[in-house]
């Protein structure tokens, strides 16, 4: 039975390694076809081990068989385990992140005028990009006085836009 703990804490410690050295172990099983992507990942041989230990243990515990029986038992626990590991992992690993705002994603957007915009220059206008608040230089065809509801119309640069005004 010493044998089969000393194995699910040893899955465990190998656990514990892969998460805090993330990164530094990814490529460990690369020349044999695993990866994070591949079937063998060091996560998914951490559960593996793990579940083979702890299930074994288990099995020679309460039923009194012996270590052959026990490790029957382990290898299917540890292969059930395993195969989860390995969905889990693929689908944290599968989920994208959205794509960062751009400046173009203004364009068709609302805000309000914080300085008002004369007819000849620039003014600034509040908008909110990806629901945070940023200020940008703002051009319109007339004057727009502060507090105006506006609409973006185009993005000249990175920091300003053509704007015209709210028609209510």
């Amino acid at each position: 039975m010493a044998w089969f703990l000393g194995l699910g804490i040893a899955g465990l410690v190998l656990l514990v390694l892969c998460l805090v050295f993330d990164g530094v172990l990814d490529g460990v099983l690369d020349g044999l076809g695993g990866g994070l992507d591949g079937f063998l990942s060091l996560p998914v041989i951490a559960g593996f081990v793990s579940a083979l230990g702890f299930a074994g243990a288990i099995t020679m515990g309460v039923t009194g068989t012996g270590a052959g029986v026990a490790t029957g038992a382990g290898v299917v626990a540890g292969a059930v385990v395993a195969w989860l590991t390995g969905k889990f992992t693929r689908a944290l690993m599968r989920d994208g992140v959205a794509p960062a705002p751009k400046g173009e994603d203004l364009t068709g957007t609302s805000g309000s005028v914080v300085t008002a915009i004369p007819g000849d220059g620039y003014g600034e206008v509040l908008l909110y990009l990806a629901g945070q608040p940023v200020k940008y230089a703002a051009k319109a065809s007339g004057p727009v006085p502060r507090g105006a509801e506006v609409w973006v119309e185009s993005v000249l640069s990175p920091t300003s836009v053509v704007v015209r005004p709210v028609e209510r």
